[in-house]
């Protein structure tokens, strides 16, 4: 019987900063235990700058990650959605576990602002981690 992982989507606005974290810290630490997926409802043009330094300096690598649009491909096809201020822009569907993480946003922040958004991403996904293992 195959395992299937669960999956999880983050969605923000621009899908430049937080999501673009969110979904890195939780693939390098989920280490393909769970398909991570993220997107905005009005995707920027490239990755926040500082959210790339930020990163950089855990060991994690995201300058290659471009900001995606929402879909409700995306959206049906997750296990968990986690919304970080992307407002009624994302679609609900039933059976679909939503949180909302209140994070602010590290648009045009430099990177001493963006550290502290960085490691409270952070702790939000190593506790979801926890939460999607099977007990």
């Amino acid at each position: 019987m195959p395992d299937s992982k669960p999956s999880v989507l983050f969605v923000c606005v621009h899908n430049a900063g937080r999501s673009q974290m969110a979904a890195a810290f939780l693939t390098h630490l989920a280490r393909g235990r769970v398909e991570v997926r993220s997107a905005g409802s009005a995707p920027a043009d490239s990755v926040n700058p500082a959210a790339v330094q930020a990163m950089a300096e855990v060991g994690i690598d995201i300058s290659a990650e471009t900001p995606k649009v929402l879909t409700t491909g995306a959206v049906q096809a997750s296990d968990v959605v986690i919304t970080m201020g992307c407002g009624d822009t994302c679609p609900v569907f039933p059976g679909k576990k939503y949180l909302d993480w209140a994070l602010e946003d590290p648009a045009g922040r430099g990177i001493e602002s963006v550290r502290p958004i960085r490691d409270q991403i952070e702790r939000h996904v190593r506790s979801l981690l926890s939460d999607l293992r099977p007990r």
